[in-house]
């Protein structure tokens, strides 16, 4: 009986080591089990998922929508008291007609134009005289001289001419008086044009703020758990509700051993786990320009003498093909099984987004 266990017990021990050598060359993926298959369980969908907030301070007067809605682009999510801002308007509008009527009301610098052209025409008055007297002055001198005149008579006409030079200086001064006054009315004009710019923006601000006040969807997509309750005072960045748009897509992180073969435009096998495993269809979109570990806050310091090397991991967005039925029933944050065959041709016209 022992001389027929012994070999049975030593074939059984042959067995399990072949059997063991067997799933390690399998579990390492070692010949003659070599794969193009690549496979992680590290992926999940991912969505935009936006985080609606007040840019205002206010009470919350209107709450039309509820948890995990479908709204669609434009439509009202939560409104506040707009009461303030409504007279805030109406106060920027008043200021602004105010202004347009001053600036309307301002008639100085055609005065002060009217004022230039009188100067004008007086300088060229006191001009001419001032050239009769000079010519009437340059007659009598000689005259004097001959004794013809008496000095009384010529001291006259120099005086005339005397006293036609300084009114042509004076007509002169006062043009040049008049011109600066005709600057100083044109800056002033330009502060009021300013004013009146001034006014518009504040009306254009206050219509914003008025705006704000009604917060809607920026686009199509289901809301999250609305958070807003009537009555509730919410400063500017509260978090009211979240919307998430229907586009989705999954982020697989593989790791840096498996990307070797892989390619962008490669399709790739979904497993869902919240769909009973159904599987999906998709394809390599872009990968991640580093691994996961660089986008860490903290980040490991692998410069120490107690130095493990690990194989670090890099994600790869994962676009999902149209037309599936299931596509529409993910939601971001499931968990998903994606599976490359490295070997598969990467379709040239996949369009990068």
């Amino acid at each position: 009986m022992s001389k027929f266990l012994r070999p049975s017990a030593t074939f059984l021990a042959v067995l399990l080591g072949v059997l063991g050598v067997t799933l390690a060359l399998y579990a390492w993926r070692l010949p003659p089990f070599e794969t193009t298959v690549e496979t992680t369980d590290n992926a999940y969908v991912r969505g935009q998922v936006t985080i609606m907030s007040p840019q205002l301070a206010g009470y919350v007067v209107d709450v039309p929508v509820q948890d995990y809605q479908a709204v669609r682009r434009g439509q009202l999510l939560v409104r506040l008291d707009d009461r303030i801002y409504v007279q805030k308007l109406e106060q920027a509008r008043a200021t602004f007609a105010a202004q347009q009527a001053a600036l309307a009301n301002s008639q100085q610098q055609a005065s002060a134009e009217a004022r230039i052209r009188a100067s004008e025409a007086a300088l060229e008055g006191a001009k001419v005289t001032m050239e009769i007297a000079e010519k009437n002055w340059q007659r009598v001198e000689p005259l004097l001289r001959g004794g013809v005149v008496t000095a009384s008579e010529a001291d006259k006409s120099r005086s005339s001419v005397d006293q036609a030079r300084a009114s042509h200086a004076q007509a002169e001064a006062n043009l040049e008086v008049a011109k600066q006054d005709l600057q100083a009315t044109i800056v002033s004009r330009g502060s009021l044009e300013a004013a009146v710019q001034g006014a518009q923006a504040a009306v254009h601000l206050a219509e914003i703020d008025l705006e704000n006040t009604r917060i809607l969807a920026p686009q199509d997509g289901r809301l999250g758990e609305v958070g807003a309750r009537i009555g509730q005072y919410v400063s500017a960045g509260t978090q009211l509700v979240a919307i998430v748009p229907a586009r989705k897509w999954v982020v697989a992180n593989f790791k840096e051993t498996q990307l070797a073969e892989m390619k962008i435009g490669q399709p790739v096998t979904m497993s869902v786990d919240a769909l009973h495993h159904a599987e999906l269809t998709g394809h390599i979109e872009r990968f991640s320009p580093a691994a996961g570990s660089e986008f860490s806050v903290l980040k490991a310091d692998n410069a120490t003498g107690n130095f493990t090397k690990v194989a670090q991991r890099v994600p790869l967005r994962i676009a999902i093909d149209p037309d599936q039925a299931l596509a529409g029933r993910l939601a971001p944050g499931m968990s998903v099984v994606v599976t490359v065959d490295t070997a598969a041709k990467a379709d040239g016209n996949v369009a990068l987004n």
